[in-house]
């Protein structure tokens, strides 16, 4: 548990959209998915990530090499070790 917050508190200094969620990986193992019905989760999930990411990126007035560099990192963090 002590671990978990820790992981949540540096992501929140991050400044990333996801800071209170859980990665898409750790929801998916949680809900205990496996073959399509994972892989289905995981590709909505991504979606879901990158359209938060796009809002985030546009809050931040971020535009070019810098928008696609935080959205990149965004998407990733959300998704989490696949």
């Amino acid at each position: 548990m002590f671990k978990k917050f820790i992981a949540i508190a540096v992501l929140g200094f991050t400044g990333s959209a996801f800071a209170q969620d859980a990665t898409c990986t750790a929801n998916a193992t949680e809900k205990k998915l496996s073959g399509a019905a994972k892989i289905s989760f995981l590709k909505k999930c991504e979606k879901d990530a990158a359209a938060k990411c796009d809002i985030a990126s546009k809050e931040k007035k971020l535009s070019g090499a810098a928008k696609n560099s935080f959205s990149k990192k965004c998407v990733k963090d959300a998704v989490g070790a696949a």
